[in-house]
C-alpha cells in the first residue's frame, strides 16, 4: 500500500515518520520524502489513526489525487534545490513532468491554483531558504552559492535574494538573528 504524507521535507522527518510506523507495528518497505510504501494494507479505521499520531508531528495523509500531485511536486523541488548537491542537468519543468509522468503545463496550472504563486516562484523561494542556510554556515563565497544554485551570476542571485526577503545577502549575513523559514512553510502569495 502507498501512502502520500504532508510536511516529509528532511532526512529528520523521513526518520520519525519511519519511526512512527514501526511504533504501529506497521511494516514500511520504502519511507522517502512524501511517500511510504507499506507491506500491508490498511483499512479506514488503521488509515485514521495512523494520521492522527502523524498529526502529532507535524505530517498528514493525503488521500486526493490534487494534494497527492501538489506534494509530489514540493518534494521534487526541495529535494533538488536541498539535498541533491548536484547541478542539474534538465530543466525543473522536464524534471517534474518526467519524475511524475505528466504534462508540465498541467502540473503547472494545478500548482498555481492551489498554491496562489507559480512552480517558478516556489522554486526562486525554496532557493533562498537555501542561500539563507549556506550564507549562515559561512563555508561558501556568494560566487560558488550562485554556482551551486544555478544562478546565472552573483548579481543575478542578489537581486532575487533582495527581491524576496528585503535585503542582500551581505546584510542577510551581518543580522545577529538570521532567520530561515521551515521547509514545509515555504509559501507566498507575493508575486516575484
Amino acid at each position: 500500500m502507498k501512502l502520500y504524507i504532508r510536511n516529509m521535507v528532511c532526512n529528520r522527518c523521513v526518520a520519525v515518520v519511519k519511526s512512527e510506523l514501526e511504533k504501529a507495528k506497521l511494516h514500511p518497505l520504502t519511507v522517502t520524502m512524501g511517500q511510504v510504501e507499506l507491506q500491508e494494507d490498511l483499512n479506514l479505521n488503521e488509515l485514521n489513526a495512523l494520521n492522527k499520531q502523524l498529526k502529532v508531528h507535524g505530517f498528514e495523509l493525503i488521500d486526493d489525487k490534487r494534494n497527492k500531485i501538489l506534494e509530489q511536486i514540493k518534494n521534487i523541488i526541495i529535494e533538488q534545490i536541498h539535498y541533491t548537491g548536484e547541478k542539474r542537468k534538465v530543466k525543473y519543468s522536464e524534471l517534474l513532468a518526467k519524475q511524475l509522468g505528466k504534462d508540465y503545463s498541467a502540473l503547472s496550472n494545478l500548482f498555481s491554483e492551489m498554491e496562489g504563486i507559480t512552480i517558478e516562484q516556489y522554486i526562486i523561494l525554496q532557493k533562498t531558504e537555501k542561500v539563507k542556510e549556506l550564507l549562515i554556515y559561512d563555508e561558501l563565497n556568494l560566487s560558488q552559492i550562485a554556482d551551486v544554485l544555478d544562478y546565472s551570476s552573483v548579481a543575478h542571485l542578489s537581486a532575487q535574494f533582495k527581491k524576496v526577503t528585503g535585503l542582500t545577502p551581505s546584510q542577510f549575513k551581518s543580522l545577529k538573528e538570521n532567520r530561515r523559514n521551515p521547509l514545509d512553510n515555504v509559501h507566498s502569495t507575493k508575486i516575484i
